[in-house]
Formats: C-alpha cells, sequence, structure tokens
C-alpha cells in the first residue's frame, strides 16, 4: 500500500522532463509563476472549441477563414515533444464545437448536432454520420450551436438570439423591443436532449432555461453535474438617448450563470449593469436609471465581468497537475471586444474565476494574457475561444484569429 501510495504521488508532481516541453518564451504568453506553456499546434484556420481523448488526441472544430475552410479536425503528437506533428480532417463543415462522449465524437454544424462512432486511440471515425439534434433555428446574430454532455447523457444545447434586444427592426436607435418578445420561444436560451437519441427535433427536447442571449462557453460541474454557462451582453445601449458612448462601452456585463432548469435570466428585458451592479430594466422596455421593474424577479449571475470582453470558453478543471486551488472555480476564455469606443478594447486573455459553494469566492485572476494590451494587439495578438483538459492535466487554449492552440502546464516554482 505505501508502494502504490508513493507511486500515485510522483504521478502529480511535474518531473524535469515534463516542464522541458515547455517553449523557452511560453510560446509569447503571458503566465502565473510556476506555469508554462508550448505551441501544441498553428495556422488551424478558426480554431474554435476543442476535445481532448485519453490517450492526447486532440478533436478541435474549426470555422476556417481567410482563406482556409473549417472543419473537424483531430491531432497527435506521435514524438511526445509537446507539438502536434499529425493533422487529419474528418469533415468539411464549418463547426465551433466538439465532445467526447460514451465512444462518439459529436459536433455541431449550424443547425443541430451530430456524431461518429470513434474508436479508442483512433484519429479517424467509423461508419456513418448519426444525427442527434435537427433543425434547430439558423442564421440571425448568433447562429452557432454551442452544446456540452452531462456524464448522464444529457445534451444541453445553447441557441443564440438572431437579435441584439428582439426589436423588430435590429439594431436601430429609439425601436422598441417586441413585448412579448416571442423570439424567446426558439432561441435565447437552452435546450436539453438525449445525447444517444438519433433525429431529435427542438420540440422533441426540453427547453430548459429562457432569457440567455448566446452561451458559447458552457460546462458542467465535476462536483454536482449541474450546468454552468458564460452568458455574452447585449450591445449597444447608446442606440438610447439615456445612455451615452461611454455607459455603453461599460455595460452590460457578462455573466457567469449556474443554469437552473426552468430558470429565466432576463434577456431581452433586463440586463446587468456594472456599475449599479444589479439587474435592471432594458431601455427597449422602458428602462432608465434604476428601473428594474420585471428584472426584480429573474435570476441573476454568480459572477460578472467586464462589458464587451466577449466569453467564448468555460471550463472546470478536474486534473491534477494543476494546483488544488484550480480545481475550485472555473476558467474563462474571452475572446476580446469590438464595440468598446469610447474605451480600449479589452478581454483577450483567458481568467481564473474561483468560486466556493457554487458562489464566487473573491475576485478574477488574468490567467494567460499577453495578446494584448493598451487597448491594441501585442506583436503575438490573438484571440482565446476554446479551452479543455487533457490527461495529463494540461490546458489546451485555442486562439481563432491566427488557428493556435497552446498547451499550459505547471513546472512547480
Amino acid at each position: 500500500m505505501k508502494t502504490l501510495a508513493a507511486l500515485a504521488l510522483l504521478a502529480t508532481i511535474p518531473t524535469t522532463a515534463h516542464a522541458q516541453r515547455c517553449a523557452p518564451n511560453n510560446a509569447g504568453l503571458t503566465l502565473p509563476r510556476g506555469f508554462c506553456a508550448t505551441l501544441f499546434a498553428d495556422s488551424l484556420s478558426g480554431a474554435r472549441h476543442m476535445a481532448v481523448a485519453p490517450n492526447g488526441d486532440v478533436f478541435v472544430a474549426a470555422l476556417g477563414g481567410r482563406g482556409a475552410g473549417g472543419g473537424i479536425f483531430a491531432l497527435r503528437d506521435t514524438n511526445h515533444d509537446g507539438v502536434a506533428d499529425v493533422r487529419v480532417r474528418i469533415a468539411d463543415f464549418s463547426s465551433s464545437e466538439v465532445r467526447l462522449f460514451d465512444g462518439y465524437l459529436y459536433a455541431e454544424n449550424g443547425t443541430g448536432v451530430v456524431r461518429w462512432r470513434l474508436p479508442a486511440g483512433q484519429l479517424r471515425p467509423t461508419g456513418p454520420m448519426d444525427t442527434i439534434v435537427k433543425n434547430l433555428p439558423p442564421g440571425g446574430n448568433h447562429f452557432l450551436k454551442t452544446f456540452v454532455i452531462d456524464r448522464n447523457g444529457v445534451l444541453y444545447v445553447n441557441v443564440g438570439t438572431a437579435t441584439n434586444a428582439c426589436q423588430p427592426k435590429d439594431r436601430q436607435p429609439g425601436v422598441p423591443g417586441a413585448d412579448p418578445c416571442v423570439e424567446r420561444e426558439t432561441r435565447g436560451g437552452i435546450w436539453k436532449f438525449d445525447a444517444r437519441k438519433l433525429d431529435q427535433t427542438q420540440a422533441m427536447g426540453e427547453h430548459y432555461a429562457v432569457g440567455i442571449r448566446n452561451s458559447v462557453g458552457m460546462d458542467v460541474s465535476p462536483m454536482d453535474n449541474t450546468l454552468w454557462v458564460m452568458q455574452h451582453g447585449r450591445d449597444q445601449l447608446n442606440l438610447w438617448p439615456e445612455y451615452n458612448d461611454r455607459a455603453s462601452a461599460e455595460s452590460p456585463a457578462e455573466e457567469l450563470i449556474h443554469v437552473k432548469e426552468g430558470g429565466d435570466y432576463g434577456w431581452p428585458y433586463c440586463y446587468f449593469d456594472v456599475p449599479k451592479a444589479k439587474l435592471l430594466l432594458a431601455p427597449e422596455y422602458g428602462g432608465h436609471d434604476d428601473r428594474q421593474g420585471r428584472c426584480a424577479d429573474v435570476l441573476g449571475p454568480v459572477a460578472t465581468f467586464p462589458a464587451h470582453w466577449a466569453p467564448n470558453g468555460l471550463l472546470f478543471y478536474r486534473g491534477g497537475n494543476f494546483p488544488a486551488r484550480y480545481r475550485d472555480g472555473v476558467f474563462i476564455a474571452f475572446h476580446g471586444s469590438w464595440n468598446r469606443a469610447p474605451e480600449p478594447q479589452a478581454g483577450y486573455r483567458v481568467v481564473f474565476q474561483p468560486l466556493r459553494n457554487n458562489r464566487a469566492a473573491g475576485p478574477r485572476e488574468d490567467f494567460v494574457t499577453g495578446l494584448f494590451a493598451n487597448g491594441k494587439p501585442t506583436a503575438l495578438g490573438g484571440r482565446p475561444t476554446g479551452l479543455a483538459e487533457g490527461p495529463n492535466g494540461g490546458l489546451y487554449v485555442a486562439d481563432d484569429l491566427h488557428g493556435r492552440i497552446w498547451r499550459v502546464e505547471y513546472a512547480g516554482r
């Protein structure tokens, strides 16, 4: 028994050889003390979310761009030097999401969720592609169908909104929002399906939660198997005379949400005001100043983050490579803003948000930076999008601007 315990302890301690796989300059990233990074893959156009197999193979959903097509890709590091040297294209449709579950590789295809049988240790799936969910609402402002699968095979799918704030004429100054917002019946929320069942439609699923504008980053807590998402806050409060450009740049918050079955999180009627630190009535529905109205009755976030940072990745860390404190919280990948003028554009980083008992346990902590500074991209540049954990406890970070994937590991003090 003592020998087994000693081996288990050694398995959690990074070795010198393990640490030496990291690049001398951490591949350009700025990381907390004790962490190091290597550039695992490059030039994978539009790389978004990832899933890592038990043998270390990395599966990537890519949107494409800059003349390159998207698809589902498999990456393998055959010589164990920390850099992928094999790349296989599994599918040629643009995608933003992949997951591994129950011997299958799952992906989104814009209007639903598909899967392939993936034998253990193989890069290429076998057999035909199955359709799990089909005919979800296409197009609109938020057309990607990100999803997550819990350990029981429950499939949660994000169906983002077609509009910014449910205006009949989208993003137009002074146009009131539709009331009621019929769009909430088919978009702006989470739908629940069975990951093992074929040919499901939206009507066959459960409308699990409403009023979530767009939740690209999703994960399930390893502690209690419950759903968590990051909501993209709305844009362009400055379409209304009650709000100036600076107010629109500072609000609304990006929100970390612990999703409750049947919960209503307020979109489009409500937004979370950053300076006032509470949910307020949106201007399209008569809101200004401190008016809460119907927003006093909707569910609030667990934690909030600066406006327009664009959270695209969410991950509960489960491994043993990082210090234990990182298992008490979530990592969030912020893609970065486009509409914070006159304030500097911001985001472009990965942060760690400590949690305790499903509540925020302190402020966010920068974890991966070095891509943006003083409102402008650095020489390295990049927009973090996807997060995944490897079998050795390393954290993979995808950048969809340059198509890079980094792996971050803990090398010790």
